[in-house]
């Protein structure tokens, strides 16, 4: 196992010198779930929420998050974002919903928290606007799938 990097010789944290490294592109690819009740997805499912088209605010917040990452995490790099894709796709067989967010930049740092924050924020929005009818629905598996790009070269989750 590599050491981390979000700390001196001292033990003291710091913001990693990306500064030498390369300019490659860069991709994340992440997922994560929010579950609840029958009612509540068929309630996103057929549009019949007073707040709006929960799916297309939950893909809005997420997209805004992703940019916004540097702000959340302390040591994570403020980074051009080229792209991000947001997917949202109800599974009614397993009363949830799927988010699987991708990201891309050209970069010296990899987009990995930016997706991971995009999948959690797009859930948390989700949780957000069917709370009031639902206030079980559990947010789980959020984890990188797959990134791409930097020294490290492709990983993919088996």
């Amino acid at each position: 196992m590599t050491q981390l990097t979000h700390f001196n010789q001292a033990g003291e944290a710091h913001m990693v010198d990306v500064g030498d490294k390369a300019i490659t592109q860069r991709t994340a690819v992440t997922e994560g779930y929010i579950e609840m009740q029958p009612e509540t997805l068929k309630l996103i499912i057929d549009g019949g929420h007073k707040k709006g088209d929960v799916l297309a605010i939950a893909r809005i917040a997420g997209i805004m998050a992703s940019k916004k990452t540097a702000d959340l995490i302390p040591l994570c790099h403020p980074l051009p974002i080229t792209h991000v894709d947001i997917s949202l796709t109800a599974e009614t067989d397993k009363n949830r919903v799927r988010c699987q967010t991708t990201v891309k930049t050209n970069g010296q740092t990899g987009v990995e928290m930016e997706a991971l924050t995009a999948t959690q924020i797009a859930l948390l929005t989700i949780y957000d606007m069917c709370k009031a009818v639902d206030r079980g629905m559990v947010i789980q598996s959020v984890q990188l799938l797959e990134k791409n790009g930097g020294k490290s070269g492709h990983w993919q989750r088996q």
